[in-house]
């Protein structure tokens, strides 16, 4: 074996345990999802989500507009009942990140909820879910001293340095680095606003240059109406608005190799 490949499995065997049992996908148990096995999935259903309760997804009626989904991504700013409840109506797995206005939350019955129960958070991760290859990168750029979920560029370009080892990882072992990049704040420059709470991350750019992921999928900004963009394709990924529902249809077959 070649010293690039030693080197990389000895990075995989090292690589921090939660990082590493996302690499199994998940498989629905009684006790809720559980990393342990793959999912054979080779295209996909994927419902997306954003910043934003949509009446018609938060009520009986998701299971006749989205029985046949088989994964739900949050990107950040939802209330984490909104998320459970998809998930309960659902059997499918769920993946999220956090957005810059998620904080505690308490319920009716005065449950404290810190992330919601039932899915897989993916900050700072890198996950196998079926054939796909998911990361995520929540947050926003910081405009307030303290906020939480925020970040400077420069700690976003760390967080991006941190998820390397396990990306170079997925190109060794599947031929490619990543399917789907999961953030909440978009790209510089690209659906992003001009006012300091919705500007984009530089680092995304470099991302989606060298590590060309299929998908960036984020929220954040709101969009109303048809006159404004919600899809960009830049190089070879396609950068998405998902605000504050998108169906993505995701086929393998073309990203081997």
């Amino acid at each position: 074996m070649c010293p690039a490949l030693l080197f990389l499995a000895a990075l995989t065997s090292s690589l921090p345990c939660d990082l590493v049992t996302l690499y199994s996908g998940w498989a629905l148990t009684s006790a809720g999802f559980t990393s342990i096995i793959v999912l054979e999935y080779a295209a996909m259903k994927i419902l997306a989500l954003s910043d934003h309760v949509v009446e018609g997804i938060y009520s009986p009626a998701v299971r006749e507009q989205h029985g046949d989904v088989d994964l739900v991504i949050g990107c950040g700013d939802l209330p984490y009942y909104y998320l459970e409840y998809i998930v309960s109506m659902l059997p499918v797995p769920l993946v999220y990140v956090f957005g810059n206005h998620d904080r505690e939350q308490y319920t009716a019955d005065g449950r404290r909820l810190t992330a919601p129960a039932g899915g897989q958070g993916i900050e700072g991760r890198v996950a196998r879910i079926g054939d796909l290859l998911v990361a995520g990168l929540g947050g926003s750029i910081r405009y307030q001293p303290r906020g939480v979920h925020q970040y400077t560029q420069g700690q976003m370009r760390a967080r991006i340095l941190r998820l390397l080892p396990a990306l170079l990882v997925n190109r060794v072992r599947f031929g490619r680095y990543l399917d789907m990049l999961v953030t909440h704040s978009p790209p510089y420059g690209i659906h992003d606003g001009q006012d300091p709470a919705h500007v984009g991350f530089k680092s995304f750019l470099t991302f989606m240059r060298w590590l060309k992921p299929a998908y960036l999928l984020h929220g954040h900004k709101h969009v109303y109406g048809h006159g404004q963009v919600r899809e960009t394709q830049v190089g070879e990924t396609t950068v998405l608005n998902v605000y504050p529902s998108r169906v993505i249809y995701w086929d393998d077959a073309s990203r081997e190799g």
